[in-house]
């Protein structure tokens, strides 16, 4: 049996307010051809398939078509998790509909752990998944009036633990064949590396868990989440697959990835890596304003023939007129979605932000609400609760 780790598809997202449309349809034609032509049996993927809570149509026809055509392929079975930016609703819409076509949706925690395992046959090879989605706050710890911010913390560090160890629990339960178990999630896993597009994550103390947290039953754990392929902790069956697409020019620098599980009596016998082609190609310019006009020539497309994207970092102070660059750029096939300078002030006025934004999309809360507080003379770093508390609401709210 051959399982495929996936994650972090974000249908729908926008760089810079650039459609990546293009490329999110050559990723998932590719992704099909790959289940194919490397015999791939399950598919997981785990968590944010779409990139707001509210897809658009074609976001979510892209993703029903995908589902539809995989019946063509060797794929028998498919697991899906809901992220923290997918919409629980959204996602179990067609839950009765899928299963139907062994495609299986756990869009946010069960009541009943039992409907977060699954034992998945394929020419009488199993493997059981416990499919746990990201896990909210409110879906798996109830707060008390009068628990201080520790505790709370602390009560949903340890919720989200026991969540993994009652997934455990269950799978062994039903695994009366001794099959390999495979753990699905979506979170941050202490000593993961984090990409500029995961900006809206918050890396700090809050529920987040190690490794070593994991409950020592599973023989794999597929998360989801990070944006960089990566294992944790130094253990090699703890591994976030990463994302399909470059989502920010930070991510330009390497490899994006899949993840191939070989499943051979009743063990893991392999876990190696598949690369993804890089559908869209993407530069990021360094220098002074000749230099970087100097390097125009040499950005230039791929096989796939979509416009390259293109941002420069300017050695030069912020005084330089920059409309030369747009006009030498008039005379090549790419476009610049950023232009920045290295050299300039790092931290900016509430009023200057507001300014310089072109629109309300542009304004990251948590920047906003660093500046507010240093404006007001409250020092974060003193008070690292109440960043925690902060960015606690913050993901609440994002996840309604």
């Amino acid at each position: 049996m051959k399982i495929l780790h996936t994650a972090d598809w974000h249908l729908g997202h926008r760089l810079l307010e650039h459609s990546q449309l293009e490329e999110q349809t050559l990723f998932l034609s590719w992704i099909e051809s790959y289940i194919i032509e490397n015999n791939i049996d399950v598919l997981l993927i785990s968590g944010d398939i779409f990139d707001t809570g509210t897809p658009s149509h074609q976001s979510l026809g892209m993703y029903y078509n995908f589902l539809v055509q995989l019946k063509a392929t060797t794929c028998k079975s498919v697991v899906i998790t809901g992220g923290n930016h997918d919409s629980p609703g959204t996602l179990n819409a067609p839950k009765q509909l899928l299963d139907a076509l062994s495609i299986k949706v756990v869009g946010k925690a069960t009541e009943k752990i039992e409907d977060e395992v699954f034992e998945i046959e394929v020419l009488g090879e199993k493997v059981i998944v416990g499919a746990v989605p990201y896990l909210r706050d409110g879906d798996i710890r109830r707060a008390v009036a009068g628990e201080s911010f520790d505790e709370l913390t602390d009560k949903y560090k340890t919720a989200l633990i026991n969540h993994y160890h009652a997934s455990a629990k269950q799978c062994e339960k039903i695994n009366t064949s001794k099959a390999p178990v495979i753990a699905m999630g979506h979170l941050f896993a202490t000593g993961g590396s984090v990409s500029d597009s995961e900006q809206n994550i918050y890396v700090g103390t809050l529920g987040h868990i190690g490794a070593e947290d994991f409950p020592t039953y599973f023989d794999y754990i597929a998360l989801g989440h990070l944006h960089r392929p990566q294992i944790i902790g130094g253990n090699a069956k703890v591994r976030y697959s990463g994302s399909p697409n470059i989502l920010s020019f930070s991510e330009i620098d390497y490899d994006k990835k899949v993840i191939i599980l070989t499943i051979e009596n009743n063990t893991i016998t392999t876990i190696k890596e598949g690369v993804i082609p890089c559908f869209r190609e993407f530069y990021r310019l360094t220098g002074t304003v000749v230099e970087c006009t100097d390097q125009f020539p040499n950005i230039i497309s791929n096989l796939y023939q979509l416009t390259p994207w293109v941002e420069i970092v300017l050695n030069e102070d912020r005084s330089v007129n920059t409309d030369s660059l747009k006009e030498m750029a008039k005379n090549h096939s790419f476009e610049i979605l950023k232009t920045s300078f290295k050299n300039q002030r790092k931290t900016k006025g509430i009023e200057e932000l507001l300014e310089n934004a072109k629109s309300i999309k542009e304004l990251v809360p948590t920047e906003v609400f660093r500046l507010k507080c240093k404006e007001m003379g409250f020092d974060l770093e003193e008070q690292p609760k109440i960043w925690d508390a902060f960015n606690e609401i913050l993901q609440s709210v994002k996840s309604q």
